[in-house]
């Protein structure tokens, strides 16, 4: 399928965002948006729906390493549940455990310690969330 998808790492403070190709099965960063307490300017994330016109919102679900939820798992399930009831797009959500981490050795390698800006890691970790939500459908 050519369908395009947007992937969110949910953060209480910032919410990192990547778009990928499902035909490619690749995701790129795309930035960080800014939260306060968890929520997003809800007119930036119109924007950017409405200029990327994805099909599917993927959504990071933090877990703990044994794979119980954490305090901010349900959260992520209400950022999921609050972009599916006002842009009426579907929404899945990816386990994400270990993508910060990931995030941050990607970005390292690339550039030392000044790539590894807050923005750059969530919007990265997006784009991991958002690649394997992509793999675990092949």
């Amino acid at each position: 399928m050519s369908r395009t998808l947007l992937g969110f790492d949910y953060g209480l403070k910032s919410i990192g965002v990547a778009v990928g190709q499902e035909i490619t099965g690749s995701a790129r960063p795309l930035m960080a948006l800014k939260a306060s307490d968890g929520v997003p300017n809800w007119e930036q994330v119109e924007k950017l729906l409405k200029g990327w016109q994805p099909a599917l919102l993927v959504v990071g679900l933090p877990l703990n390493m044994d794979g119980t939820e954490q305090d901010i798992s349900q959260r992520a399930r209400k950022f999921a549940n609050r972009l599916h009831g006002r842009f009426g797009l579907a929404v899945e959500l990816q386990d994400e455990r270990l993508t910060t981490t990931d995030a941050r050795a990607r970005l390292f390698e690339a550039g030392g310690y000044k790539a590894l800006g807050k923005d750059a890691v969530d919007a990265v970790s997006a784009q991991l969330i958002l690649e394997s939500w992509m793999e675990s459908r092949l």
